[in-house]
């Protein structure tokens, strides 16, 4: 799949990663008894089934087109063809009349979210001239309540689309739920790297790992840093020289940055390359304390620039230890809004905004302008020193969004939308956004903290509520918008 975004002005031409396609399951249907009565009905529908499968072809995804039913034999059928395709989602194109028991076994055994399309000819009937079987072509909508009971009492979510072929502003919605189920398999079958241990006392951060496969899915791989210390130790002067030649193109380096730390934040970059390469993973948080300068202190605080390259190719990576923000960055990073490391820094009651970043790594494809490789003699609140990222997430429309964990280890989506303004920044080597939420920064500050969300979130481009709540709706989670506004 290619990225949903354009990069920004700091990626200097970073390819992106390339995830797995996301895989839709299509079947289309009508009630058999009809064929015989109107035989130019089932060769009107078939046109119509083929122009949804053209459609779905052109958004970016593998389609598993199982064809046209028409009774419960040819569902159930469907069902296993479907199963074990291993779609992502399915879609059940309601042509005419269907009775239920065509399309329950479909979404019963396949174990993916289905949605049901409701999509007439086009946005009328010519009821001048028309007769029955004319008719029955616009007759999705009849079997919609029928399958919305039935799902319900079968204990499988619902949902639907409902307008006509050729319309936009349907295919808009259907692109959302295609693009919902993407991210769903992002997470499903993504391997999500955990190094080194629990920054001391950050007790919201903390994440039962069995959590993370029951109720997004995925795997979680545990890893120390000596499995990074061993990959520096191996990478050569002439790696090191192409990693620090990429970072001047891709950085405006200040005058505060020593050589020597620059050279050692690009050999640990290159050790992570190699490290997300043999472990295959999608994502990654980490954080190691260190001691009085050796070795895994000294590894620990190579990380900024590694995992903002990193992450802008598509692997997120945070700080901290993290985890639950490393998988809202993906999230998001999926939804082509970026994603960036972020926690609230101040707030300005001068301005109305909220000043939130972070120290350490961000989205690069979404800065603003250049970002800048700053060079600091020593991490607040961590061990090391080194060479640290600053930039502005691109202005305009933003969410912060994060995943929230409930008293009983309930997951939930929380967001909030706003806009990054320009307007005075810290000059410290962090990440540092201006948003405006539309409202007292106090009363946002206290309406998000409410909200259940840790300390740490992941701040990205353009308003995405819409995309997260289908995203939610697919992993069976609530999500919570805050809007104090």
């Amino acid at each position: 799949m290619t990225s949903l975004f354009e990069p920004g002005p700091g990626t200097g031409g970073l390819p992106r990663i390339t995830p797995r396609p996301t895989r839709v399951g299509l079947v289309s249907g009508g009630l058999g008894a009809y064929w015989p009565q109107f035989p130019d009905l089932l060769p009107q529908l078939r046109r119509s089934a083929d122009r949804v499968a053209e459609r779905l072809a052109q958004l970016d995804c593998e389609v598993v087109d199982v064809g046209f039913i028409s009774d419960a034999e040819d569902g159930a059928r469907a069902a296993e063809r479907l199963r074990a395709a291993g779609c992502d989602i399915i879609l059940g194109f309601l042509t005419t009349y269907m009775t239920a028991t065509m399309l329950v076994p479909v979404a019963q055994r396949s174990g993916a979210p289905v949605l049901l399309l409701n999509l007439q000819p086009t946005e009328a009937m010519d009821h001048e001239t028309f007769d029955t079987g004319q008719w029955l072509a616009y007759c999705g909508a009849c079997p919609l309540p029928e399958m919305a009971n039935a799902f319900r009492r079968c204990g499988v979510p619902f949902r639907s689309v409902s307008g006509y072929l050729e319309e936009e502003a349907a295919w808009t919605k259907i692109s959302s739920w295609v693009r919902a189920a993407g991210v769903r398999a992002a997470l499903r079958h993504g391997r999500h790297g955990l190094l080194g241990h629990l920054y001391p006392g950050m007790l919201d951060v903390a994440t039962d790992l069995t959590l993370v496969p029951a109720q997004l899915g995925g795997h979680v791989e545990v890893l120390e840093i000596d499995d990074l210390r061993v990959r520096v130790e191996k990478v050569s002067d002439a790696e090191t020289d192409a990693r620090v030649a990429l970072a001047r193109e891709v950085f405006t380096l200040d005058d505060s940055v020593q050589e020597d730390d620059l050279r050692w934040g690009a050999t640990v970059s290159v050790a992570l390359d190699r490290l997300v390469e043999d472990f295959s993973l999608d994502s990654l948080a980490y954080y190691h304390r260190g001691l009085d300068g050796e070795t895994h202190e000294r590894v620990a605080a190579g990380f900024i620039l590694g995992a903002s390259l990193l992450t802008a190719r598509g692997i997120p990576a945070c700080g901290e230890y993290e985890l639950r923000t490393s998988l809202a960055m993906l999230v998001l990073d999926r939804l082509g809004a970026g994603g960036s490391f972020t926690e609230i820094q101040a707030l300005n009651f001068t301005d109305d905004v909220v000043e939130m970043g972070h120290d350490g790594p961000g989205h690069l494809a979404i800065s603003d302008g250049r970002p800048i490789l700053r060079g600091l003699g020593v991490y607040h609140g961590k061990r090391g020193w080194g060479v640290s990222v600053e930039f502005d997430v691109r202005h305009g429309p933003v969410t912060a969004f994060g995943i929230g964990q409930e008293r009983d280890g309930t997951y939930r989506f929380i967001a909030s939308e706003g806009r990054t303004v320009p307007g005075p920044l810290l000059r410290i080597g962090n990440t540092t956004s201006r948003v405006d939420f539309g409202c007292h920064p106090g009363e946002w500050t206290d309406a998000w903290s409410a909200s259940g969300i840790a300390h740490h979130w992941a701040l990205g481009t353009g308003h995405r509520i819409g995309e997260l709540r289908a995203v939610a709706d697919l992993l069976g989670l609530d999500l919570v918008d805050v809007n104090p506004r």
